[in-house]
């Protein structure tokens, strides 16, 4: 993928502003679009848009396919005809800077289920309603169904009755036939997604703001993916796992991270051609103009745990099929991706992302440790690479120099930028750092551009609850914030 010098914005839209306790795809995003073409961002990076579980977490989705109904945008479905008028403003907004998950999940879902009642019969465009169904029916029914079943069920999947885990015919046929206007309103919110994504997708490209989305490379255990296709997993035909995924001790954490991921079958997913794999990629790709292919080095080898471990300490290295990656270039010869290469990085993963030509990541917050040849430390930053002044999975800047940068990092920042560094302006020094960098994309998180503190961290990959929830005000998203990154971006040949 041939890069230029440009920069961009991170921020998921459920970080917009918003009367509905989450943000969404409508009004507020089109405005943060505005602003990022008048600041002379090129791109817009989103997190997975996956449809997520009370804990929040688009890297844990229950479908690797469906778009998230949670940010759809009321306002948008009144105006567009799929309802009737608007709801009342979520009454459990008790804080606009956060969001409450499983409230909001709830009051979407009736809003959602009104849409239905409403408008269902009657599609706007019928034929596009149709297409839709058509074109991406190879996971949309089994998704719809799954979805209906969980719904009456209130557990997850492998906790079913043995003959809806197993997915015996006569079992199916009932539930279809039971549950089927569940079914057609699963099927329903997902077009409505897909109508109203598309709709910002090609607003933003108009504008000249290109969507970098992001490909999770796990997937939840209670999710329609492994249900439908348990031969592609690590599990017993009841949906119990022998091993689950995580990565070894490393920077965020001592014992590692166990992610509790039931692990792909390498060996059944490479006597299809890794056909599975290469069609949930090329849904990502239709709802973005390039993807981060998050925990790259487990497209290499992936670090592979116990299930009965209760930590990641003791696990292993299991290295993918040979061909996985060549059949990757010739599925997608464009390569339109950006390796998420950070962790234990082998010399294998090098050659990996060397063979496919991807530009990778540097973190500015982890370049101080005093090392040489860190590759996060700005000298020793590359072309065709993107750099972050800090990602969703780290502190903001300002709360990482108040609250984890040790007396040495703080020492090593203050000696490369050439004056003492301070909270009131290391969000500034890093961005500042990030756009003179030679790296061709510089990626800059809103929290850090608003200069805000550990408050606002998005996600802390220690800890399972309490992430992914932080939002900005409306006040946040306006010329006066964002013109100063402007000025930066024009400065250092970015535009």
């Amino acid at each position: 993928m041939n890069l230029s010098r440009c920069s961009g914005v991170l921020l998921h839209p459920t970080s917009l502003s918003s009367p509905w306790g989450v943000g969404d795809i409508g009004q507020s995003a089109y405005r943060f679009v505005d602003l990022l073409q008048e600041a002379k961002q090129a791109f817009w990076q989103i997190l997975p848009l996956t449809p997520v579980a009370e804990h929040g977490s688009p890297y844990s989705p229950h479908s690797l396919f469906a778009g998230n109904p949670l940010l759809l945008s009321p306002e948008r479905l009144v105006t567009e005809g799929y309802l009737e008028h608007l709801p009342s403003p979520a009454p459990f907004i008790n804080n606009e800077r956060t969001v409450d998950f499983a409230a909001a999940l709830e009051f979407k879902d009736r809003v959602v289920d009104k849409s239905f009642q409403f408008s269902y019969g009657r599609v706007k465009n019928q034929e596009s309603f149709e297409t839709f169904r058509s074109a991406q029916s190879s996971w949309l029914e089994d998704f719809a169904i799954y979805d209906a079943i969980a719904k009456e069920q209130g557990r997850p999947w492998y906790e079913w009755p043995e003959d809806l885990r197993r997915r015996e015919r006569s079992a199916m046929e009932g539930k279809r036939s039971l549950l089927a206007p569940f079914i057609e309103k699963a099927i329903f919110s997902q077009y409505l997604f897909e109508e109203q994504w598309s709709d910002l997708l090609n607003y933003a490209r108009s504008r000249g703001v290109r969507m970098l989305g992001d490909v999770p490379f796990y997937v939840q255990h209670d999710s329609v993916d492994i249900w439908a296709h348990r031969t592609y997993f690590k599990v017993d035909q009841d949906g119990k796992p022998s091993f689950v995924g995580g990565v070894p001790p490393d920077y965020f954490s001592e014992t590692g991270q166990r992610w509790g991921n039931p692990v792909y079958d390498w060996g059944a997913l490479e006597k299809t051609g890794y056909r599975w794999w290469n069609d949930r990629i090329r849904r990502c790709l239709e709802l973005a103009d390039l993807v981060r292919l998050d925990h790259f080095r487990g497209y290499v080898a992936y670090w592979e745990i116990p299930a009965e471990e209760g930590t990641a300490v003791k696990g292993n290295w299991v290295h993918l099929p040979g061909d996985f990656l060549s059949s990757l270039k010739q599925t997608f010869p464009a390569l339109p991706f950006v390796a998420e290469d950070l962790g234990e990085i082998t010399q294998d993963v090098k050659d990996a992302m060397g063979m496919l030509e991807l530009p990778g990541m540097s973190v500015l917050q982890f370049g101080f440790d005093g090392t040489p040849d860190n590759p996060h430390f700005p000298p020793n930053h590359q072309r065709n690479s993107f750099v972050y002044t800090g990602t969703h999975d780290t502190n903001t800047v300002r709360g990482w120099f108040t609250g984890e940068a040790d007396p040495k990092a703080r020492s090593e920042l203050s000696k490369f930028l050439g004056h003492e560094a301070n909270e009131a302006t290391v969000s500034r020094d890093f961005i500042a750092m990030a756009m003179e960098s030679v790296a061709d994309v510089s990626i800059i998180p809103m929290q850090d551009i608003l200069g805000l503190g550990e408050e606002a961290r998005m996600n802390n990959p220690a800890t399972a609850t309490g992430n992914w929830r932080w939002r900005a005000v409306s006040s946040e998203f306006s010329r006066d914030v964002l013109r100063p990154l402007g000025e930066q971006t024009a400065s250092a040949g970015r535009c």
